[in-house]
């Protein structure tokens, strides 16, 4: 019968055979053999999952992120650590001209990486809301008496300090910047609140407050902010990974290099408010202009700026086009179309005879108010009576001039210089207006489609106002949509359309426009982006102190993976170092017990040992 010896390359005490019965053989076989072979099948089926798993987790690690951080980012709820030590905190007062706010920000160490920007976020309190406070009046109102600004704005700070840990109060920059409200003022008048904030600050508390932490910042600058606070929190401002990502070609301003940098899309953003409607967006390419007065405009538009914590980095330079347009917000606008309505009336009716919109009777019709809505205009003691008529397309044929359009080319509201938008690869998020106009009413907030919203603005129009008040009653709209909203909704929207499609020149097949109120269930303040921008080079002190594990990057990723490769390695190693050794002492031990044995069986026979009969 056939046998199968099993003895190459293994210790002689390992040494069995294989019967074609198979079964009983290997179970006779002995004991500590089987032991020594299930620990090293073991050993090896140990080894070759923790290979397996390690590469499964790291691979879906790396695979996934990207997505990771933008979960973080987005779920960003817990509370913050204060007692981690390595958490840095940032406090921006936003000095407003109806009140003021101030938010606290925190972010971990730098990771090393000058290509990353710090990831700050919102600090949250035990309870896990946003570290917020507002107080009112606007600073503003102490013009005359700037000497009770420090007062004023005590509680914003007090209520800073007593979130941020004592011991990083030092560090941990201050930030007081003043907007709309001050801008208005005479600048002896900016300069003595200042003044006052740069003296009494420092006494009360201990935040690093320098002359530069206390401004008043211009319109361009809060729509920078705005603009970087919102490509933040979206991750526009990470290097790419996907293939599938939206990309652009940048030509770096200013760079000697001809060469192009391809990296991620930033979106626009679009702002209408009651006052002024702001539109800001990356410029990635050089731009030509019309005329050399064009040029001179242009320059005071486009923002250039590094973001990067070393300035000869070119990552992260950016070319930003910010401007902002008084009197085309959605109130603003509408005073000036009553203030025409009411102007050309009293002419028309002085020139022709007329009556017209002098008594309820009579009056204006009004193609900008729902069907059958009354209203009206009272000026100079005088009264103009409204009726409307709901006509949509009307409407935005009579607010047309409102755009004050030129024809020169490149250039948007009032003539304003706009560099050219590549419509096919870009992207903008509308918010204040843009967003209360598809969603309160029309509740069509979100991806925006110009067919549907004009559609959907025509059947709002030509509703009578009794049927729009029962489905207001009926609580059919926004929870925060009131009468002001509906009976201007009309209005508002043929302003929205107009502005958006005319001034801005976007085309109507145009597919790459959110309306939103918050990004991600966040309320995304201009104050974020200004925390990012003034506090980019902080991490570059980091980064000098970890140069070497800066520039050991891959290592650093994967050398967890190839230490547990190692670790297992020489898991094995030493295991089969111990079981030959242990094998080779029972090979002795069994050398020893068989030469005793003979010569016990010499001894019986009265015969000397083999070594005795050696000598003879």
């Amino acid at each position: 019968m056939g046998r199968i010896g099993i003895s190459c390359l293994f210790p002689a005490s390992w040494h069995f055979s294989i019967s074609p019965v198979g079964c009983p053989r290997i179970l006779n076989t002995n004991l500590r053999q089987i032991i020594v072979i299930s620990v090293l099948a073991a050993a090896v089926s140990l080894l070759y999952f923790s290979v397996v798993i390690i590469r499964n987790k790291y691979g879906r690690l790396t695979r996934d992120k990207k997505f990771q951080r933008y979960l973080a980012r987005v779920t960003d709820i817990e509370a913050t650590d204060t007692n981690n030590p390595s958490v840095n905190y940032g406090i921006v007062v936003d000095c407003g001209s109806s009140g003021s706010r101030v938010f606290v920000y925190c972010w971990p160490r730098h990771n090393g990486n000058p290509r990353d920007l710090l990831d700050i976020r919102q600090m949250r309190d035990k309870n896990r809301k946003p570290v917020v406070m507002k107080i009112k009046p606007g600073i503003s109102e102490f013009a005359t008496s700037p000497e009770k600004v420090s007062d004023y704005i005590s509680p914003l700070l007090n209520f800073a300090a007593e979130h941020v840990p004592r011991a990083k109060h030092k560090e941990t920059p201050l930030y007081i910047l003043c907007t709309a409200g001050m801008r208005i003022l005479p600048e002896s008048q900016q300069k003595a609140i200042l003044e006052d904030l740069l003296t009494d600050i420092p006494v009360h508390f201990d935040f690093l407050f320098s002359d530069s932490h206390a401004e008043v910042i211009s319109g361009k600058q809060e729509g920078v902010y705005a603009w970087i606070g919102i490509n933040f929190v979206l991750g526009r401002f990470e290097h790419i990974e996907d293939d599938d990502e939206a990309v652009v070609e940048v030509n770096i301003p200013g760079s000697e290099s001809s060469e192009v940098i391809v990296r991620k899309r930033t979106a626009g953003i679009l702002d209408m408010g009651g006052v002024s409607t702001q539109i800001a967006y990356e410029v990635p390419k050089t731009v030509s202009f019309a005329s050399s007065q064009q040029e001179e405009v242009a320059k005071n538009l486009l923002a250039e700026f590094n973001l990067g914590c070393d300035v000869h980095q070119t990552e992260h330079v950016y070319r930003v086009y910010v401007a902002t347009f008084l009197g085309f917000g959605g109130n603003a606008a509408r005073q000036r179309y009553e203030d025409r309505i009411f102007a050309n009336t009293i002419q028309k009716n002085r020139l022709l005879g007329k009556q017209t919109g002098l008594t309820p009777d009579m009056p204006y019709l009004d193609p900008c108010l729902p069907l059958d809505i009354k209203d009206e205009i009272q000026q100079n003691g005088q009264t103009i009576y409204l009726r409307g008529t709901g006509d949509f397309d009307l409407c935005r044929e009579t607010i047309q001039p409102f755009m004050n359009k030129t024809n020169e080319t490149q250039t948007s509201l009032n003539g304003v210089y706009q560099p050219p938008i590549h419509f096919q690869n870009s992207e903008f998020y509308g918010f204040s207006e843009f967003y209360y106009c598809t969603e309160d009413v029309l509740r069509m907030g979100g991806d925006y489609n110009a067919a549907k919203f004009t559609k959907a603005a025509k059947d709002y129009c030509a509703t009578k106002w009794s049927i729009l008040r029962e489905r207001f009653d009926r609580g059919l709209y926004a929870s925060h949509a009131d009468l002001h909203r509906l009976k201007y909704q009309c209005f508002k929207s043929a302003w929205m359309f107009e502005v958006f499609h005319r001034g801005f020149s976007f085309p109507v097949n145009y597919k790459s426009l959110k309306t939103a109120l918050q990004v991600y269930d966040k309320e995304v303040q201009w104050t974020l982006g200004a925390i990012l921008y003034r506090t980019r080079f902080l991490p570059l002190r980091d980064i000098q102190q970890e140069a070497f594990r800066a520039s050991h990057t891959h290592w650093r990723g994967v050398s967890f993976v190839y230490n547990h490769y190692l670790f297992s390695g020489c898991f094995l190693v030493v295991l089969l170092a111990i079981l030959l050794y242990l094998l080779r002492l029972r090979r002795i031990h069994r050398r020893t017990l068989r030469n005793g044995s003979a010569a016990a069986l010499w001894m019986e026979e009265g015969l000397p040992t083999q070594n005795a009969a050696g000598t003879l």
